[in-house]
């Protein structure tokens, strides 16, 4: 029998959950940090992004930027990147 302090106890899940968001949101206030440091520090360039939504079947890629592209292509490339990953590792669990 799982115990609570394995992590896979009721509770388990919701505390690796919560944590993840947080780690995730740490990251992602780093990266804008960053961004807007060299900004302000550099000041010349231009900047561009790149995104990737997939709700259900239905993809959203968007971009804005010289590079926007291949930002774009990254992001769908990561995209079914995490698709494969999340269909391996649900195969694996069954």
């Amino acid at each position: 029998m799982a115990s609570e302090k394995d992590g896979c106890g009721e509770n388990g899940w919701i505390k690796h959950s919560i944590m993840l968001f947080f780690i995730g949101f740490f990251i992602i206030a780093v990266g804008i940090i960053i961004t807007v440091a060299t900004t302000l520090l550099f000041g010349e360039g231009t900047s561009s992004f790149g995104g990737f939504i997939l709700i259900g079947p239905i993809p959203i890629v968007f971009g804005a930027g010289p590079a926007a592209t291949w930002l774009a292509l990254f992001a769908i490339i990561l995209g079914i990147l995490s698709i494969i990953l999340f269909l391996v590792f649900l195969r694996s669990e069954s």
